[in-house]
């Protein structure tokens, strides 16, 4: 997160927490709405749902703006709020479960800690893996094209090495060498500027 885009975000939430300025939400939203739905859709693995916990997500922010501090960044502030929301989410399909570390008491009478079900991915492992992503995100804009757009397209859009060579008309070949060099570079830049991207998709 830049410190332009952290001066930004904070001053949309000045004008939507003390002005009530419709463009103000909607422009965090717009920002936000996606990578946010990306999060929550990587733990609940259910579209419908993220979808929901999305909107709940942003209810709860809009009406706790008075709590952010712009000490951290709005976007690891918003993912906090959402990955609460899917605990909480989870909590009501298991009436039982209070505390991703509370101890609860087995058939014996002794205390364990409370596990996710098998198949649910560990939030703040998510949560992670998303600021992860978002900082990538500056990295990649720094890349100059045709570059940039290679990267975009493969992983942004998702898009094959068959339909990035339609997109932009070019050879097969052409797609692949570019985006193996876009990787070096993008890993290059993410060395210097000392950010640690193991394992991410992006690099790989």
């Amino acid at each position: 997160m830049t410190t332009d885009r952290r001066q930004l975000d904070y001053q949309l939430v000045c004008d939507a927490r003390d002005h009530g300025s419709g463009r103000a939400y909607a422009s965090l939203m717009a920002s936000y709405r996606r990578p946010l739905y990306l999060l929550l859709l990587r733990m609940t693995r259910n579209t419908t749902t993220a979808d929901d916990l999305t909107v709940e997500t942003f209810s709860k922010a809009f009406l706790q703006l008075h709590r952010y501090a712009p000490t951290g960044s709005f976007s690891a502030w918003l993912y906090s709020i959402g990955v609460n929301t899917y605990l909480d989410h989870l909590r009501k399909r298991q009436p039982d479960t209070v505390s991703l570390n509370e101890m609860q008491r087995n058939g014996e009478g002794d205390f364990v800690e409370y596990q996710i079900p098998s198949g649910q991915p560990n939030p703040e492992e998510a949560l992670m893996r998303m600021q992860r992503d978002e900082a990538l995100k500056e990295v990649v804009a720094q890349l100059k094209e045709p570059y940039r757009q290679m990267v975009e397209l493969r992983y942004y859009e998702d898009l094959s090495y068959e339909e990035i060579a339609k997109r932009m008309h070019l050879p097969m070949g052409t797609v692949k060498v570019r985006l193996a060099r876009a990787k070096s570079l993008l890993s290059a830049i993410a060395k210097r500027k000392s950010i640690n991207f193991e394992n991410n998709h992006f690099i790989q």
